[in-house]
């Protein structure tokens, strides 16, 4: 499973941005899928997860009310809509791959696969 994250950039307080993950290799809907951020200096932390069949979706609190998390399985990619971005949000962000388990995790080393990150800047 290769993943491929992009749809980063620049963008203002209170604005939005639409990232996504794009997936190649091993059957998409066989698998779900999780949007992560880090900032350096600091532990890589959940933001968002998609079921296999992208009926669930889990959010860290802080985000619930302003990001959604959706897949294409058609499409073999994954996405994240944020809106009202806040300078907090400010990150590297990065999609994860989970084979097993329960989509609602949200521990980075339960997830097997991992793209390279995309950064989302916000300014204030």
């Amino acid at each position: 499973v290769q993943l491929q994250a992009s749809g980063g950039g620049l963008v203002q307080a209170g604005g939005s941005l639409r990232l996504s993950c794009a997936a190649s290799g091993r059957s998409f809907s066989t698998y779900s899928v999780g949007w992560f951020r880090q900032v350096p200096g600091k532990e890589r932390e959940f933001v968002a997860t998609v079921s296999r069949s992208g009926g669930g979706t889990f959010y860290r609190g802080s985000v619930k009310d302003r990001f959604t998390i959706s897949r294409d399985n058609a499409e073999n990619t994954v996405y994240l809509l944020m809106n009202s971005l806040k300078p907090e949000d400010t990150a590297v962000y990065y999609c994860a791959a989970k084979i097993s388990g329960d989509y609602y995790t949200t521990e980075p080393f339960r997830f097997d696969y991992w793209g390279q990150g995309t950064l989302v800047t916000v300014s204030s």
